[in-house]
């Protein structure tokens, strides 16, 4: 596809947004086609005409070879060179070695686990210094770091239990047991009963879409009948919970946990602010984005820019104008790093709240560098245990996430 496909005078650019509103995890991933669509109106509003951008949305309902076939289809069928999407790990490992072979270019918009670096992938979802690394460091100077470990049996978890386990035994605390299941495998009352009976101050949860609803939901109530623990007691973090997950789970199940994430609607910009409102706008008062969302919305934004910097939608030329700007985000500064093709991005920690929101408790001074093979531990990254001592923030905050779970 080139810039002489010209549709009513306008040069044309067929856009791939790639995700499942559909499926195990489907409910989460309309706000990101949402937030993707939303970004690609106001990159052609920005430019005035000069080209248009059109979204090419395929339903790929949680299926790994669905993800294949769709991407084939945008590739030779639809002319797409540029695609947004994949919300978990496992879809964008499946289409991968197709994206490579046909030189097509992935904007990459969900937090992942690292240890990857693709030329034909922007990654502009947090890398694990950004997310991971803070939270661990969080559980290290707030909590006992004894942890329980429940997830999806795919790469996300695989690679997340693997940084935890290595950082926290660093760390001087444990992992007490790992615990997986298959994706959109829903028991989970045996995990929940293990949990009760060992009793772990920390659980550190990767399950995916209903799977994890249920297990709140279980845990909560297994914890208010037992007769020596109350909500509070054990704390469930995460890399992955989100407003727009709270209400699947439902109060008060869904109050008192902690998450890492780049992006929280509660935060206090005018970016934020004014992204919020435009969102609603277009896609009703009942509707809003969570940090999945909101970067893919900066992916469609970025994208716009870069091809008008370059002129034309080629993907070398489209990927070396995207690591020549910084883009004001809803979440804060995001610039794509030159080396990796990752973004610099401000990590925060938040605890859910009653109204299905989160209090954010901690978020770094500035955007961190990506550190996506956490190559430089000890460096170049988001220390808060640090402003937590000076600061004495880590009691504050562990008194939120008791207050939080206790008062549900």
């Amino acid at each position: 596809m080139s810039l002489n496909n010209i549709h009513n005078g306008v040069a044309e650019i067929p856009v791939g947004i790639l995700y499942s509103i559909t499926g195990p995890y489907g409910d989460v991933n309309a706000s990101m086609v949402n937030a993707a669509i939303l970004g690609l109106e106001e990159a052609n509003a920005e430019l005035d005409g000069s080209f248009k951008l059109k979204p090419v949305f395929k339903d790929c309902h949680g299926k790994l070879s669905t993800y294949s076939k769709n991407c084939e289809r945008m590739i030779y069928e639809d002319g797409c060179q540029h695609i947004i999407g994949c919300y978990t790990s496992a879809a964008r490992k499946q289409i991968l070695p197709l994206l490579e072979r046909t030189n097509t270019l992935l904007w990459h918009s969900a937090r992942y686990e690292g240890f990857e670096a693709s030329e034909n992938v922007l990654y502009l979802g947090a890398s694990p210094n950004q997310h991971l690394i803070p939270l661990v460091r969080y559980i290290l100077a707030a909590m006992v770091p004894e942890i329980y470990c429940v997830g999806s049996n795919y790469i996300w978890t695989w690679e997340s239990n693997r940084l935890l386990r290595e950082q926290i035994i660093e760390g001087g605390g444990r992992i007490i047991a790992q615990r997986l299941v298959t994706m959109g495998d829903l028991h989970i009352d045996h995990i929940v009963s293990e949990i009760i009976s060992l009793k772990p101050p920390v659980v550190f949860n990767t399950l995916v879409g209903e799977a994890s609803y249920r297990f709140y939901r279980a845990l909560w109530r297994a914890v208010s009948a037992h007769p020596d623990l109350e909500p509070g007691d054990i704390t469930v973090v995460s890399c992955s919970l989100c407003e727009e997950e709270l209400p699947f789970i439902g109060e008060p199940a869904s109050i008192g946990h902690l998450t890492s994430a780049t992006y929280f609607r509660s935060l206090e910009r005018l970016e934020n602010v004014d992204f919020l409102t435009r969102y609603r706008e277009r896609f009703g008062d009942d509707t809003a984005p969570s940090v999945d969302a909101e970067s893919a919305y900066v992916c469609a934004r970025i994208l716009g820019r870069s091809i008008a910097a370059s002129g034309t939608d080629a993907v070398s030329a489209v990927r070396d104008a995207a690591k020549t700007f910084s883009f004001e985000a809803p979440e804060g500064t995001v610039r794509i790093d030159r080396t990796t093709n990752h973004s610099f991005l401000t990590p925060r920690l938040a605890v859910s709240r009653r109204g299905f929101s989160f209090q954010i408790i901690w978020e770094a001074a500035e955007p961190v560098d990506p550190d996506p093979f956490l190559v430089w531990q000890g460096e170049a990254q988001a220390r808060p245990e640090t402003e937590w001592k000076a600061k004495g923030a880590s009691a504050q905050a562990r008194h939120v996430v008791d207050t939080e779970a206790k008062e549900s």
